[in-house]
């Protein structure tokens, strides 16, 4: 028993049950009690965002297409597409177009529709989750393609968003653009404004993907 100096002595000691878990305080007869980092100490609920939970799911990726190249009467693209084959649905989470120099530019955003050029795969694409092992591949393609003439075809244009020389055009979908097998989310890039000036840029995209059942 530890003498304390008001008076008082350590009760738990008393006990041999608790004697090494519950007594704090005693310098020369109990043990401090240590932190677990493998059960937790509290009781706690947590709200985690979708995001989150579907890259501790290995589901979510992000990659981005680089060098955009178009202007003087051509356009750019990038999309989402998601093959026939695929078995999953493609959910698409954020986009962002960024390093636009040159001038304002405009980016139309189509869902399922054909555009024009020959499509070419990124390769700059990773889960976002890389604790896993292995690392999971995603079911979805990154493509793009530069300097094409025409527009779309098919499908429908969404939405048009505009864009000043050196801004970033950014938006958190969280997951609400859905497209099954063959379909697509499409960026395309050009500058009607300055249609005789070169221009660059490039388009990243989040997304998860979710199994079929």
């Amino acid at each position: 028993m530890y003498n304390y100096p008001n008076g008082n002595y350590c009760e738990h000691c008393q006990n041999s049950q608790n004697y090494y878990n519950q007594c704090h305080r005693c310098p020369q007869c109990c043990y401090p009690a240590q932190p677990s980092i493998n059960k937790p100490s509290l009781d706690y609920a947590v709200s985690v965002p979708i995001n989150l939970a579907k890259s501790l799911e290995g589901k979510y990726f992000v990659g981005y297409a680089d060098n955009l190249t178009f202007g003087k009467g051509t356009s750019a693209w990038a999309r989402l597409y998601n093959p026939m084959n695929s078995g999953v649905n493609l959910h698409v989470t954020v986009w962002t177009v960024t390093d636009v120099s040159e001038g304002p530019f405009r980016a139309q955003i189509w869902f399922n529709t054909t555009p024009p050029g020959t499509p070419q795969d990124s390769t700059l694409v990773t889960p976002a989750n890389l604790a896993l092992c292995p690392l999971p591949c995603p079911r979805i393609k990154l493509q793009y393609a530069t300097n094409v003439e025409g527009d779309p075809t098919g499908g429908i244009k969404a939405f048009v968003r505009r864009g000043l020389p050196e801004s970033t055009l950014v938006d958190d979908e969280q997951g609400k653009f859905i497209f099954p097998p063959g379909g697509s989310f499409l960026i395309f890039l050009s500058n009607p404004e300055t249609p005789n000036l070169a221009a660059s840029g490039r388009v990243a995209f989040g997304w998860w993907e979710e199994p079929i059942c």
